[in-house]
């Protein structure tokens, strides 16, 4: 007979808040530090939108302030609809001003209610003991904590899904109205949010609703009513609303890069690069628990995998580079683990007191060293220097010039602390590559710096690989040099 470990709830109720509490402090440490220590480029872009929303609600603001915030904004490209920096920007107006900790506590505060759900579906599929042991996956996972309070659509796009997940797991087990309108609505808001979780949440949907009805789902007012809520929102704002930036969206992003697809150094790239995100031992025993889980759990994680290989060639380029964009695996792989450890979680209960004791360790042992890890990753560099720097180079510039620049971050962290807005001469990348087969694009010094007064250097890492750009901007008189940049004059 198999024993299993006491599963009163006073039992793992109390581990269930500790890890509660424990996912909130890691992602809140150093909460104030400017928002430049993962994908920065990319929290700036909503820093500055969240900043022309709130200028646009501000009594005080002047005229000059808005005019400033709004053109910023409509330079960084608006591919989703504003929520999370909607949400951030009325927090601004209540709390004194602009702050990333806003954005931060929002973030974790998304991501605390979704690991409930998620701790839920998976207890009722598994023991709580191997469900505690896959929320602590998601909840101390270095990754996990950098990304997840990251301010961008990304996690609260994934905090929605989750639960959306969740609900759509209960309709299966019930098909009662509640979870029908439940699900639609959480499911239909990750798709607005951020589109890219359709993949995820379209493979799930139609994969639970076949499990629960098999052929005559179509009989189902229940479904088509789910359907429509999920799709409405979606469908109004990329299709009717803003089609002009979701089909540039998807012909730069996809059609131009699908060509990557045909090559095994893409699936290579691919699967090494999850390897560093989650450890590749992790993603192959969160796999393993697709055949370990109960018939409900299985389909479930079938489809979501598959949502997600589909996600992935869809959007190939993004596979390999952007760390963020696997945010959404973060619930999936914890699903399949505490599925795959499951079985491990019960041998352990049928062991002496020792043995018991000696497991329970390591699993401490385990949670604590990465939750140290997450920490200390978050504390290792301090960013507070930055705002001040960037406040001088947009000093150094004259309100009314007209500059290019190679900066960084796509000239963000200018505009976001300098309050100073320059065209980007572009950048040598592996993308500049993958599109334009070279990086050299010194050959058109003279078209792109025409009408230009200044060449603004402030990322001298880019200087250093178009040597051709460095010898010729060395034939220009300096206008202003600093700690950390160079300002040419291009005025004859």
């Amino acid at each position: 007979m198999t024993k299993t470990l006491p599963a009163r709830p006073a039992n793992w109720f109390i581990l269930f808040i500790i890890l509660l509490a424990l996912g909130g402090l890691l992602r809140l440490l150093d909460i104030t530090d400017p928002p430049l220590d993962f994908h920065s480029s990319r929290q700036l872009r909503n820093s500055l939108v969240a900043r022309d929303i709130y200028y646009s609600i501000l009594p005080s603001a002047t005229t000059e302030q808005r005019e400033l915030a709004s053109s910023f904004a409509n330079s960084v490209g608006r591919y989703e609809p504003p929520v999370i920096e909607s949400i951030v920007a009325v927090t601004y107006l209540f709390t004194g001003g602009e702050n990333i900790a806003s954005a931060r506590v929002w973030e974790t505060l998304f991501w605390l209610l979704a690991g409930i759900a998620l701790f839920d579906l998976m207890r009722r599929a598994i023991s709580p003991w191997a469900a505690l042991i896959g929320l602590s996956f998601y909840f101390i996972l270095p990754f996990s904590v950098q990304a997840s309070r990251s301010f961008q659509p990304d996690p609260l796009m994934t905090s929605a899904f989750v639960v959306g997940i969740y609900f759509l797991y209960r309709w299966s087990e019930e098909q009662s109205w509640k979870w029908t309108i439940l699900a639609g609505v959480f499911l239909g808001f990750a798709v607005f949010v951020k589109i890219v979780i359709v993949f995820f949440v379209g493979a799930a949907a139609i994969a639970m609703v076949l499990f629960t009805l098999k052929r005559d789902f179509w009989k189902s007012k229940q479904v088509w009513s789910m359907a429509l809520i999920m799709i409405l929102p979606a469908l109004l704002f990329y299709v009717l609303l803003n089609q002009g930036r979701s089909t540039e969206y998807f012909l730069s992003w996809t059609v131009a890069l699908i060509g990557l697809i045909t090559s095994t150094d893409f699936y290579t790239k691919w699967l090494a690069f999850l390897g560093q995100l989650f450890g590749l031992t992790m993603i192959f025993l969160s796999i393993a628990g697709i055949f370990l889980a109960i018939p409900r759990l299985r389909c479930l994680l079938v489809s979501l995998w598959v949502g997600y290989v589909l996600y992935g060639l869809t959007l190939p380029f993004q596979m390999y580079t952007h760390s963020y964009y696997h945010i959404q695996l973060i619930p999936i792989v914890a699903l399949g683990l505490a599925a795959a450890l499951n079985p491990l979680i019960e041998s352990a209960a049928g062991q002496g007191a020792v043995g018991r004791a000696g497991f329970i360790a390591v699993i401490v042992a385990v949670i604590g060293f990465q939750s140290w890890v997450s920490r200390s990753i978050l504390a290792a560099e301090s960013f507070r220097h930055e705002p001040a720097f960037w406040q001088q180079v947009g000093g150094a510039i004259p309100a009314d010039a007209k500059v290019i620049g190679l900066t960084q971050d796509y000239g963000f962290r200018l505009m976001y602390y300098g309050w100073r807005k320059v065209i980007l001469w572009p950048y040598s990348t592996e993308l500049a590559e993958v599109r334009n087969g070279n990086v050299d694009f010194s050959d058109r010094f003279d078209e792109l710096t025409a009408g230009r007064d200044y060449f603004l250097v402030t990322a001298f890492g880019q200087l250093d690989k178009q040597p051709a750009l460095k010898k010729l901007l060395d034939a220009y008189p300096v206008a202003v040099e600093g700690d950390g940049y160079v300002l040419y004059d291009l005025i004859p």
